[in-house]
């Protein structure tokens, strides 16, 4: 149900086409998504009941805007740029590059035969993607053998090792024709986009020469080449009768899922597989384009020649903004590629559902184990608190959520601790950071917790029991967590007599807690570990005269620590533009504590 907020802006939604951009309560950008009608879409979102993916989102819009676009093919390019730009929590996001290499024929008056990651527009040919770097390092030292074009770095005035190994035309030492060159590519690009029969019949008439004449060596090289171009270059089974560079995309769509297939077609050889499994919140259609978009917009990507994909998808907008053909096969191979790749698209979403049915069944279970044992209704979100300090100094809290058994990151929170008087009091600790935890809550109307855990015993849990009930009027369930004389996770403490309870450390429900208590630590001890260090750094160079906040900045940019402050020249420090006094006094102060520290530890 939308709010009086919503339903105001609802109402004056525009009939045209554009993005929408979803907000939560503290304005950031949750979702982005394009529409052909703003009106009709945006306002399904809160005139329908949803589930999964998209009832969460929902339940957390708290406004949104909307960008209106002259044609549809605009929103398709500005959603695009919107998802790039803020990264929505709801979306599918992408990894910038493609992290695959190819093969590069460089542009220049002696070319080379490279690998690399970056594609540029630089006028040399590119091919690939490969599988796996290794892939394509043994396909390039094939063809440096076959097809040699320049391995050195250039003129050197006498022939380079490569020369001799014939594996260079000479460009160290002559000037080699550009026809011989022009020769060379023709026959790379040839191999490069699947003919292998010339080349195979090359190394085979080498093969015979040099075994006629005596040179077993040479002959046994050649026939481990013939054998590599068989088991590695033509492994893969020929899958279309052309050799169009094509990629196919094909997909399964069930229960707020979308499981994706991607076929890259080269050398008329599956060179590779991706899928990819996503909660959605639009359309299986639309977010399909959406992912087809970004997929084909990252960094060192290179285009196929030709994009397949199923039925229902907007092919003439996605061929106007990729540049390449989008065509839907209604028969033949082509179209055998697409069933081909939707059956493994629904045989990895039902591994996932699977996988999914199973780790709830734990994750629930868990739960179900603890509220049990503790003699609670089911609950589904706990709140767990843990403290650290050193020897009193820089004391700090911090929260973690669990919700239905499994760590929710996005909602974790840290405190530092300011009321707090002597450092060590845990009472006075666990009091803070309960009260400023749940009046804010309260303050803002979001949801509270089932349970509270405490990283502690009977004195922790007393101090957020006493503040819930005397100050905030809350009767939530205050759990503690103990250890045992080896630090490791023992029993749990509940009601007001801190009561042990006993939970089997066979069980879910004892991992659970386990989980839990360790997370918690582990984010107090690394938010502790930030702060001390920022603040030891800080106040070191603070109690220097002359040395200001934009002085320690410089310093700790350029040196990255007190102790190479240290070590470093009075020339070095000045060469900051600091002076040559304060310089001197930064140089005399840190080696003289230094020097202190260093024989206090031996005391």
């Amino acid at each position: 149900m939308a709010s009086e907020y919503l339903e105001h802006k609802l109402a004056l939604l525009p009939d045209a086409p554009g993005c929408y951009l979803m907000k939560d309560a503290h304005g950031e950008i949750i979702y982005v998504g394009k529409a052909k009608n703003l009106k009709n879409r945006v306002r399904s979102y809160f005139k329908s009941s949803h589930t999964g993916k998209v009832a969460k989102m929902v339940a957390t819009v708290a406004d949104f805007e909307t960008i209106v676009t002259s044609t549809n093919k605009e929103s398709f390019l500005l959603e695009i740029t919107l998802i790039q730009k803020h990264q929505p929590y709801f979306n599918i996001k992408l990894k910038r590059g493609t992290g695959y290499p190819y093969i590069k024929i460089t542009n220049e008056r002696d070319p080379q035969l490279q690998i690399t990651g970056q594609i540029k527009n630089d006028g040399a040919a590119y091919f690939g993607p490969y599988p796996n770097v290794y892939a394509a390092e043994e396909t390039v030292h094939l063809l440096q053998k076959v097809y040699p074009l320049r391995r050195c770095s250039g003129y050197q005035g006498r022939p380079c090792l490569y020369y001799h190994l014939g594996q260079c035309l000479g460009a160290c030492f002559k000037p080699v024709p550009e026809a011989e060159y022009a020769a060379q590519i023709k026959r790379l690009k040839s191999f490069l986009n699947g003919n292998t029969k010339q080349i195979k019949a090359e190394l085979t008439q080498r093969m015979e020469a040099a075994a006629a004449a005596l040179e077993f060596e040479r002959a046994a090289e050649l026939r481990d080449q013939l054998h590599y171009i068989e088991v590695t270059v033509e492994k893969q089974k020929i899958i279309s009768n052309d050799k169009t560079p094509r990629d196919v995309i094909s997909y399964y769509f069930d229960k707020g899922w979308l499981s994706l297939q991607i076929f890259f077609i080269r050398q008329a050889r599956l060179m590779k597989r991706e899928k990819r499994l996503f909660p959605v919140v639009d359309s299986a259609a639309e977010e399909m384009t959406s992912f087809i978009l970004q997929f084909y917009q990252r960094k060192n990507n290179i285009l196929p020649k030709e994009l397949l994909v199923p039925k229902g998808l907007p092919n003439a907008e996605i061929a106007g903004i990729l540049g390449i053909p989008v065509r839907t096969p209604q028969r033949g191979e082509k179209r055998d590629l697409l069933a081909m790749g939707e059956k493994n698209a629904a045989l990895a979403l039902r591994e996932k559902f699977r996988l999914l049915a199973m780790d709830k069944q734990k994750t629930t279970g868990a739960m179900k184990e603890i509220t049990d044992a503790l003699g609670l209704p089911a609950a589904h979100t706990i709140e767990a608190f843990d403290h650290s300090h050193i020897q009193g100094a820089d004391p700090v809290s911090a929260m973690i959520v669990f919700v239905d058994g499994e760590p929710e990151k996005k909602l974790y929170r840290k405190y530092k601790l300011t009321t707090v008087i002597d450092h060590a009091d845990e009472t006075a600790s666990t009091k803070e950071v309960i009260r400023r935890r749940y009046s804010r809550l309260l303050k803002e109307g979001q949801p509270l917790p089932d349970l509270i855990f405490m990283d502690g015993g009977a004195i922790q849990m007393a101090a957020v029991q006493d503040v819930l009930e005397n100050e905030l009027d809350l009767a939530i369930p205050v759990v503690g967590m103990v250890k045992n004389d080896k630090h490791k996770t023992a029993d749990l403490l509940f009601g007001k007599a801190a009561t042990p309870v006993h939970l089997d450390p066979r069980s879910q429900g004892f991992y659970l807690v386990q989980r839990i208590q360790d997370e918690v630590h582990r984010f107090a001890i690394t938010f502790h570990r930030r702060g001390h260090t920022k603040h030891s750094l800080s106040s070191r160079l603070d109690e220097i005269k002359g040395v200001g906040p934009r002085t320690r900045t410089k310093l700790l940019k350029e040196f990255g620590s007190i102790d190479k402050i240290a070590t470093a020249s009075v020339e070095q420090i000045r060469a900051l533009g600091i002076n040559a006094k304060t310089a001197q006094l930064i140089k005399v102060s840190l080696q003289k504590k230094a020097a202190v520290n260093k024989g206090s530890s031996h005391d």
